[in-house]
């Protein structure tokens, strides 16, 4: 099977460009660095398959960062059939740099202008035919986004590769020479294929720019936008929770308990209180993961994300890192594994593991579905999405208390260089693909930690099973009594104590543990845990599972990106520690004034 290579700048739609020629769901941002590791995908094109590989965004074969050693490392071990350059067609001036130095390395290559539709708007006029001539490689002009252009890219791989000699490997000291030849040829090819008018700059997005970047409105503005986003999120999301919640119910009432009323006792328990309970719960709250996660692909796609950095870089240059950090903290709302990779696009190892030592805290789905219950079934309607703005408030307080406690051990001289794109609203298709793809991945990841972990919950909580389920002679109550004197100050009883001892396994497992340990659906369990518990047990519980451990995938992450277990024990160990203190002062504090 044939190879093909996908390579480009950050920002250049390189990713939207292989969803579209694959079918595929790569990661997608407009922001840079947003690939972190490689991407696949086999595709029928003409009368074979071929392998389309997508690498990390770069800037040139000689960087250093971890993406760029990424990609060079590559292209030297694996044998390519074609390289498929893609560049951001109103930048060509900067873009076609990365091209000029892949073509020095003799390996048959494409070259795909990308935002095409963007370019004209700008009055940004391209010679196509003179590209090639000067270059000497097909152009293809496209846009990624729309799908135009398309047909005639495949088309231009398919011919491209037929006329391909064998793949082989690059020989990347070729492109090692003398860089004022290749700024020179670059010069030239501009001048000849690239007219850009002198005014090439989008209107629109400098005047919303006047405003959500001003020096005293701008970061107001963005939290307002993050707050009106969780207004939005339980609005829209609370009919459909009920909805699933319902479906549930009803299956479990008319399908699964006639099905299995002839079984033994034991047997019904486990998988009505166990298995059909623990999962059920967690599934009810996908409707409003799904909808945050549609929201984000709008603050993302949209350009707002690099923005957010840009404004938030002199605060936290304060602490020892850079716009791009904040950037990190964002995406791993969605899951710190993916925001940890990310880290790579930095070259500096202090700020690398500085950030890696903040990302852990940013609030991600598993949390989510946690403080959606909380506060949907402690606070009232209006409260709640304050509450849950209040925490991912918390999340980042939590993170800038790290950096300043930890800058001058990880230091950091690497200045920030950030591209600020124009704003794009992302497709339907775009969005759609982001929540479901954030879903499913939450999904795929979670399944088995929570199966497992509800299995080893019902065990621990009926066993032995001649005493009450979840009394303190189980299993699990005799461990959650081992653990009362470090919870009981934080006002954690001994019931959710069990569940945030498997959260250090996964914090998917913390909601599906509760329905368990209670016996109890997700409806039924919201009216058992707000009798059981006021809100400020509940808040001190959400402000631990928020910072304390992260799960075991981000650990082991940790240790791979970092290659360090002392470094991954200090990420492990402080955030713990850290969780007891916050939960200890807000708890003791609220109760001696009084709530």
């Amino acid at each position: 099977m044939k190879r093909v290579a996908l390579l480009g700048m950050p920002n250049t739609g390189k990713s939207t460009f292989f969803n579209r020629l694959t079918g595929a769901s790569a990661k997608v941002g407009n922001w840079p660095g947003i690939t972190v590791d490689l991407l696949s995908a086999n595709v029928l094109l003409g009368s074979g398959m071929v392998e389309i590989v997508d690498l990390p965004g770069i800037y040139n074969l000689h960087g250093f960062a971890e993406d760029e050693r990424v990609a060079r490392t590559f292209l030297e071990e694996n044998p390519v059939d074609l390289l498929l350059v893609v560049t951001n067609a109103t930048q060509l001036d900067r873009q076609l740099a990365l091209a000029l130095q892949l073509q020095e390395l003799g390996q048959p290559m494409l070259l795909i202008l990308n935002m095409i539709d963007e370019a004209r708007r700008l009055g940004i006029k391209i010679d196509e035919q003179a590209l090639v001539d000067d270059l000497g490689v097909p152009v293809v002009s496209v846009s990624a986004k729309h799908g135009f252009g398309m047909d005639n890219a495949q088309s231009a791989i398919i011919e491209a590769l037929g006329k391909a000699h064998p793949a082989r490997k690059a020989q990347l000291e070729k492109v090692f020479h003398e860089d004022d030849a290749l700024a020179s040829r670059l010069e030239q090819v501009f001048h000849d294929a690239v007219q850009v008018p002198l005014t090439a700059t989008d209107r629109l997005t400098d005047r919303i720019d006047r405003v959500l970047l001003h020096p005293w409105l701008g970061l107001p503005l963005f939290f307002l936008a993050m707050l009106l986003m969780f207004e939005a999120v339980y609005t829209l999301g609370a009919p459909l929770q009920d909805g699933v919640a319902w479906v549930l119910e009803a299956i479990k009432t008319d399908a699964v308990e006639p099905a299995i009323s002839g079984w033994n006792p034991v047997l019904q328990s486990f998988i009505l209180d166990g298995v059909f309970d623990g999962i059920g719960t967690v599934l009810s709250f996908l409707p409003i993961i799904i909808l945050f996660f549609l929201f984000i692909a709008i603050v993302e796609d949209s350009g707002y994300m690099s923005r957010a950095a840009f404004l938030m870089d002199a605060f936290m240059s304060r602490l020892g890192l850079d716009g791009r950090a904040f950037v990190m903290q964002l995406m791993g709302f969605g899951c710190n594994v993916p925001a940890l990779m990310g880290t790579r696009v930095m070259r500096s190892r202090g700020l690398r593991l500085l950030t890696m030592m903040i990302i852990p805290f940013s609030l991600c789905s598993a949390r989510l579905q946690v403080f959606v219950f909380f506060t949907t079934a402690i606070f009232s309607a209006w409260a709640a999405p304050l509450v849950l703005f209040s925490l991912y408030l918390a999340s980042f307080l939590a993170a800038f208390l790290t950096a300043l406690i930890y800058r001058k051990r990880l230091p950091n001289a690497e200045p920030l260089l950030l591209e600020l794109p124009p704003y794009r609203f992302p497709t339907i298709k775009q969005m759609w693909l982001r929540g479901w793809r954030e879903v499913a991945h939450f999904v795929r990841e979670a399944t088995g930690f929570i199966l497992l972990g509800v299995i080893l919950v019902w065990a621990l909580t009926h066993s032995p099973f001649d005493v009450p389920p979840a009394s303190p002679d189980t299993l699990a109550g005799q461990l959650a009594s081992l653990f009362a004197p470090v919870f009981a100050p934080l006002g954690i009883d001994h019931l959710m104590t069990i569940a945030l001892l498997f959260g250090f396994v996964a914090k998917e497992v913390v909601l599906g543990a509760m329905a368990v340990i209670y016996g109890a659906g997700d409806t039924d369990l919201a009216g058992i845990v707000s009798g059981r518990t006021d809100w400020v047990q509940a808040y001190s519980f959400m402000l631990f599972v928020l910072i304390y451990t992260p799960c075991l995938s981000t650990v082991a992450v940790l240790k791979q990106e970092s290659k360090s277990w002392r470094f991954t024990g200090l990420a492990v160990g402080w955030p713990l520690l850290l969780a007891w203190m916050v939960s200890f002062t807000f708890y003791q504090g609220a109760r001696w004034l009084g709530f």
